[in-house]
């Protein structure tokens, strides 16, 4: 029996004023003539930041849900190459280490899913800099919350740049100067448009990189492969993880090829999906990416206990008996 876990992406849509992601665009920062008090500013936005972020995990609390994605836009202007000199960190270790103690507490699972623009296929070096750069930022602010970076962020493989193999084989080669700090951070997910869940696979069992399984995605974008047929070579791929194997779902707005994500889930074509594979691992996380945000889980938590054979553990994970 698979006992499924619930979580949700970066924001409430019930606690009022609580965004963690408020930013300072460069061109405010840079007509602030005082650059010690524009870089204050900057400190005080990230803090902010963080103080919803402890909000949120507070919520989480309440609700029992231990699994949920930080914003990736806590410290704005953090990559900025005018910026370079700022430690953006050391002002922000008492709030990250209350964050670290709310994780602790409620054995919390949190990861992160950095922007598109982070892409490491690219054969240009300097957009391959520029995505590790952003990965450094990541890894500072688990190490202060102190979370074990590894495999804590989601990527995408990438583009493919009007040669799919070639971009695949691109991984594979910048693969090999990527520090090994932020190789074991990276997870790696199949997407709507360039890279299907089998060659997203290819480059998870060559890398030894955990798979993140998105059925939406393999709904729009796939090469007529069942997913069921690769789904233990998924599993396969969390075997060197201490964390659970996790999935992303989220419901199409309109038709089923719609890339864009609806507001809340489709409960029945998730309940079809865990029904098959229910048994199949000790535990599954699944991370909802739905416009309602934590309403989205409440409301498939809510239709799903009117369903027979689920039992709830906690607010947000159960089990599916007699399947």
């Amino acid at each position: 029996m698979t006992i499924f876990r619930l979580g949700y992406v970066a924001m409430s849509v019930h606690l009022q004023n609580a965004s963690p992601s408020q930013t300072m665009t460069y061109r405010q920062f840079s007509s602030i003539k005082d650059k010690e008090a524009a870089v204050k500013k900057l400190e005080r936005i990230a803090i902010s930041n963080l103080d919803n972020c402890i909000r949120l995990l507070k919520h989480n609390a309440a609700h029992e849900i231990s699994f949920f994605r930080f914003s990736s836009k806590i410290i704005p202007l953090a990559n900025h190459p005018e910026i370079e000199a700022w430690n953006y960190i050391r002002p922000l270790l008492p709030k990250l280490n209350e964050l670290g103690e709310i994780i602790k507490k409620y054995k919390m699972r949190i990861d992160f899913h950095p922007d598109h623009f982070v892409v490491l296929n690219n054969s240009q070096s300097e957009i391959v800099k520029a995505s590790l750069k952003t990965l450094q930022m990541h890894e500072k602010l688990l190490r202060g919350i102190k979370i074990d970076p590894k495999h804590r962020c989601v990527l995408h493989v990438g583009g493919v740049y009007n040669d799919k193999e070639e971009a695949l084989e691109q991984f594979i080669v910048n693969w090999g100067i990527i520090p090994y700090r932020l190789q074991k951070m990276i997870m790696l997910e199949n997407d709507d448009t360039n890279f299907t869940f089998n060659e997203t696979l290819y480059l998870c069992e060559k890398l030894n990189i955990p798979c993140v399984f998105d059925l939406h995605h393999h709904m729009v974008h796939n090469d007529g492969e069942d997913w069921q047929d690769h789904w233990e070579r998924a599993i396969d791929t969390w075997k060197y993880s201490k964390l659970p194997m996790k999935i992303h779902i989220s419901s199409p707005r309109s038709g089923q090829k719609d890339r864009a994500h609806a507001d809340y889930i489709d409960y029945e074509l998730f309940l079809d999906f865990l029904k098959k594979v229910n048994h199949t691992i000790p535990m599954l996380d699944c991370m909802i990416e739905a416009k309602k945000k934590d309403d989205a889980l409440f409301q498939l938590a809510a239709e799903l206990k009117n369903q027979p054979g689920i039992t709830f553990i906690d607010g947000a994970s159960f089990t599916i008996n007699g399947v």
